[in-house]
């Protein structure tokens, strides 16, 4: 602010100004908290009594607002607009009273407590040089105990010093699709259908994208084209379905004849709900397949940590990429996220997230045989959203949108997804794992009165 501190008098009216015209300008936005008298005072070197007067003129202008403990704060748009508080586009509430799309876990059920425990461990016990700059890959705690991890509980075959640590898949990927348009690569193959997004990432990376059909038994690896391929061989997203033993080690053929690469995206190989469960496929051929892991359906997508565990030759090219893209992922999360892993505080959430998570899926499929008799559930008991399906005869994806919107209701279908021209089956990929515990009934009856209507009409 300009304010001519030198006259002595009227410096109250020359603050009221200065601070008038900062949020009418828009630099002071609604909500922006300001600094208390005592630090204003001490640093424009005024009486604490002149800015208190400054204050109150401005609160009862209408521009600003006081509340015992939580300081003052600008209430009045730029430009004077709609005096009063004015709710942030960044926070407004979600306008669906239901929500089932796919994607994110309950994330009400993050430990926070256990995560509040080995934050006070790492912040008392984290060397100086863990504020530093660091190795692109990532810190070494949480390398070790993710070799660890991810060994135990999902068969890598990985040491450490292959482990590279991400901000979320999207960047993990984008890492990978970056390296191989630097090896000259120039087509990927995806699934089809797959999560829109990973084909978009690809494409801005300058490669082709290859659609793959998906059946009951996963990926159809005689469709393969180029020398690489993203695949959810565990769960297939959307679909659902496990990649068949026979298929597997037909992929892995495929990319030694081929010299190719497999991305292996395992985002909710944790959640899987039978007693027999499925090792990541990266085990069969650990220098073929880059292995994708994240805490985005674990803990929550808010934290943006990922990991690869990738062949020994390409540890240095996507490292390399790591450090041109953002130097290294957030030290402390990491070792916090390391700490919780050699707790045992990661393996007891996702025990409790896993049951919680069947129940649901248990829940929806007996709502829908005993309510929706023309719709059935497909795909394998596993994960963290679960494919309605019904036949072409029955209504239409649009009409069923149509009918969840009236409902207030979220819904993803499975339109959306595909990356070939149609017609393709209709179906809803629903996430039944999003809403919160106490949510999930009413979330669930809307789904159930949304679809009765549809095949009653």
């Amino acid at each position: 602010m300009e304010l001519d501190l030198e006259k002595r008098r009227g410096r109250s009216q020359q603050l009221v100004a200065g601070l008038r015209r900062a949020i009418e300008s828009g630099r002071l936005l609604p909500g922006s908290r300001l600094p208390s008298t005592r630090g204003v005072a001490a640093d424009l070197g005024l009486a604490r009594g002149t800015v208190t007067s400054a204050y109150h003129r401005l609160i009862a202008e209408g521009y600003l607002e006081s509340a015992q403990g939580s300081g003052t704060r600008v209430v009045v748009a730029p430009h004077g607009e709609a005096r009063g508080r004015q709710p942030s586009s960044l926070h407004a509430r979600s306008p669906w009273q239901w929500n089932l799309r796919p994607g994110l876990p309950d994330v009400t059920m993050f430990p926070r407590n256990a995560w509040v425990r080995s934050t006070q461990r790492v912040l008392r016990l984290a060397p100086a040089e863990a504020l530093d700059y660091g190795d692109p890959r990532g810190r070494p705690e949480l390398r070790q105990a993710l070799a660890d991890y991810l060994g135990r509980t999902r068969g890598v075959i990985t040491q450490p010093e292959r482990i590279i640590i991400c901000h979320g898949f999207t960047q993990a990927l984008g890492l990978i699709a970056a390296v191989l348009a630097e090896q000259g690569m120039d087509t990927v193959s995806v699934e089809d259908p797959c999560y829109p997004l990973f084909r978009n990432v690809i494409e801005t990376a300058g490669l082709s994208v290859h659609p793959v059909g998906v059946d009951a038994q996963g990926l159809r690896p005689e469709a393969l084209r180029g020398r690489a391929a993203v695949v959810t061989p565990i769960h297939q997203y959307p679909l659902g379905a496990t990649l068949a033993p026979g298929r597997r080690k037909d992929l892995v053929a495929w990319a030694e004849e081929a010299d190719a690469v497999i991305v292996e995206d395992d985002y909710d190989g944790e959640f899987q709900f039978g007693r027999q469960r499925v090792g990541a496929l990266q085990a069969l051929a650990p220098h073929r397949v880059i292995y994708a892991g994240t805490t985005s359906k674990t803990l929550a997508p808010g934290l943006r940590l990922a990991w690869l565990a990738v062949p020994a030759e390409w540890v240095e090219r996507i490292a390399t990429a790591k450090r041109v893209a953002d130097q290294h992922s957030a030290a402390l999360t990491q070792m916090v996220l390391a700490d919780l892993l050699r707790s045992g505080g990661y393996d007891r959430h996702v025990r409790r997230c896993r049951e919680r998570y069947r129940v649901r899926r248990e829940q929806l499929s007996t709502a829908l045989e005993r309510e929706v008799p023309g719709a059935w559930l497909a795909g394998e008991e596993a994960g963290l959203h679960a494919l309605v399906r019904w036949s072409p005869d029955g209504p239409g994806e649009r009409e069923v949108t149509q009918a969840a919107r009236r409902e207030s209701l979220a819904v993803a279908t499975l339109g959306g997804y595909w990356g070939t021209p149609g017609p393709h089956p209709p179906g809803l990929v629903v996430g039944y794992a999003t809403p919160p515990q106490h949510g999930y009934a009413g979330a669930l009856g809307a789904l159930v009165r949304v679809l009765g209507r549809c095949f009653a009409a």
